[in-house]
């Protein structure tokens, strides 16, 4: 099937899409405006706009980091902190604005694991282990 380097490549590249897609096109260039209305829903409106822009420039910022391959360990931990903190102030402030919280919080589960396997596969070449 798919060769470890090859599986990594992959992982890389698709964890890092969806960073990218997500904070660019949904949040930075506002092509899914629902993002900014539940950003408006945690934070207020006066906010919304300004926090969704710096939440779409980090999930860029992520994107490239994981693109990188650096660090790869703490890459995946700030993932988690990210991820693991919007689903749970959407779920709490903004459920309305959800399309299926359980199917999010199901999509991210799947989304951090592979993360974390990418992560922890890619330290394992750097150091040989």
């Amino acid at each position: 099937m798919f060769s470890q380097p090859r599986l990594l490549l992959v992982l890389r590249l698709g964890t890092a899409s969806v960073w990218i897609i997500f904070g660019l096109v949904f949040k930075l260039l506002n092509l899914l405006p629902r993002h900014e209305s539940i950003v408006a829903a945690v934070l207020g409106p006066t906010w919304a706009g300004p926090v969704t822009l710096a939440v779409g420039l980090v999930e860029v910022l992520i994107g490239l980091w994981i693109l990188s391959g650096r660090w790869p360990l703490l890459c995946a931990a700030i993932q988690t902190v990210a991820i693991i903190g919007m689903n749970l102030a959407e779920i709490l402030w903004a459920r309305e604005h959800l399309l299926s919280p359980v199917g999010m919080v199901c999509a991210n589960s799947v989304f951090l694991f592979l993360g974390w396997f990418l992560a922890v596969h890619t330290a394992k070449l750097r150091t040989g282990a």
